[in-house]
């Protein structure tokens, strides 16, 4: 007993220290809240005092005159003005005994400016929930969450009240960084798709994507960056943009996110930016391509059984002796049969689902939980008992094991 509960007192304190190892270090920004504040940035001021304190206060209130301006509000006193301000937020900013000078992000409360027109030419058109994914390659190596990287930095801080993009964005915490990787744009199996996308209420997925290429250490920063979307990855569009050093990035980076955001919204506004059909649940929808070819095939097969047909009816039938009269049988009620399965990947999820949505007697089959990499659980209505269901399956080539009304199958 002894001997066992060291055994215990082991795997208890070398198990956690493994866990841990798998997602060590800082990953991952949390984004910014969205308001539908009316934001107006770039706001560069000065002003003075007879203190800093005095002489910032001064700047401020510049700056709210100069951002009303800019948001083509009405002629209002200064003090109407501060009244309408939500927030500021500070870019940069130099303080002297005496003197001020920042550049500010000033936020008007929308609700309250409309009353005054300001901000009347706002988002009218808003998308669906969109996933974004924001791709980085810098030095050849692809990026998300495994690093606090610029890319995503300027992602999670940009406030996405204005755009007509409703965007969700993860954080990158705990399993969100192996979850969302580089790779997972370059997937096309719609469950595994179906899954990520069900975790963040999200209709679609966004993948902005930059490429980072340095002339030389300390020079020039050209970055390349494509607007993609859906999980076929298609492309919306791409642009570049070059940072004369490594301390233009920053800045570059936040001109690059609004351009893509632009793309995406044009997109929308052209109807093109739409949630991929295929990815719905309620209402599935296959490839338009497969679909042709279904359809040609259901045409050939009609046209053959009509040629048959013809044949048949110009031949000379003999008599037939009348058929014996059959009695109906009830119908064998269905029942719901719980089947765990092996999913090292999304392939072998999609193979047993169509292995048992295959076999005859199933109405339906749906996975309840994915699990890449472990155990997956479906669940199908048969016609039959959960024997009849494992026999047909083995006769697929598939090892079931059963234990009451749940099966357990693998390759």
């Amino acid at each position: 007993m002894g001997a066992a509960f060291c055994g215990i007192a082991g795997v208890a304190f070398v198990g956690p220290q493994a866990l841990i190892a798998q997602v060590e270090g800082e990953r991952g920004i949390a984004p910014v809240v969205a308001t539908n504040d009316i934001e107006i940035g770039g706001i560069e001021v000065e002003g003075t005092g007879r203190t800093g304190e005095e002489a910032k206060m001064n700047a401020w209130r510049e700056a709210y005159k100069k951002a009303w301006e800019a948001a083509h509000g009405p002629a209002l006193d200064a003090g109407t003005i501060e009244s309408l301000v939500a927030g500021v937020v500070v870019e940069s900013e130099e303080i002297g005994p005496h003197r001020y000078r920042g550049k500010l992000v000033v936020a008007f409360d929308r609700g309250r400016a409309a009353q005054y027109g300001a901000g009347s030419g706002g988002v009218k058109l808003r998308s669906a929930p969109m996933l974004v994914i924001p791709v980085l390659y810098s030095g050849g190596v692809g990026q998300v969450f495994e690093i606090r990287g610029p890319w995503q930095k300027v992602w999670a801080e940009y406030r996405t009240g204005a755009s007509a993009i409703d965007y969700v964005r993860a954080s990158g915490a705990g399993g969100e960084s192996l979850l969302i990787t580089a790779g997972q744009p370059g997937r096309r199996s719609r469950v595994w798709w179906r899954g990520i996308l069900d975790q963040f209420s999200a209709s679609d997925v966004l993948i902005p994507v930059a490429r980072l290429e340095r002339q030389w250490p300390g020079g020039p920063v050209q970055g390349t960056f494509t607007a993609r979307y859906g999980p076929d990855n298609r492309v919306i569009g791409s642009f570049t943009l070059q940072a004369k050093d490594e301390d233009g990035l920053p800045a570059m980076l936040a001109q690059a996110l609004a351009r893509m955001d632009q793309l995406y919204t044009d997109a929308l506004a052209k109807g093109l930016l739409h949630p991929d059909p295929t990815l719905s649940v309620d209402h599935p929808s296959i490839d338009p391509g497969l679909a042709s070819v279904i359809e040609r095939g259901r045409a050939a097969e009609a046209a053959a059984l009509a040629a048959e047909s013809a044949a048949v009816s110009a031949a000379e039938v003999a008599p037939v002796a009348e058929a014996p009269r059959i009695e109906a049988k009830p119908l064998v009620p269905t029942q719901s049969i719980t089947i765990q399965f092996a999913s090292p990947d999304a392939r072998a999820v999609d193979l047993a689902l169509a292995a048992v949505r295959g076999t005859a007697g199933v109405g339906e089959a749906a996975t309840t939980s994915i699990a890449i990499g472990g155990t997956s659980v479906m669940r199908a209505q048969f016609g039959g008992a959960p024997d009849v269901l494992a026999a047909a399956l083995r006769a697929k080539g598939w090892q079931v094991s059963v234990a009451g009304g749940t099966l357990r199958i693998r390759k």
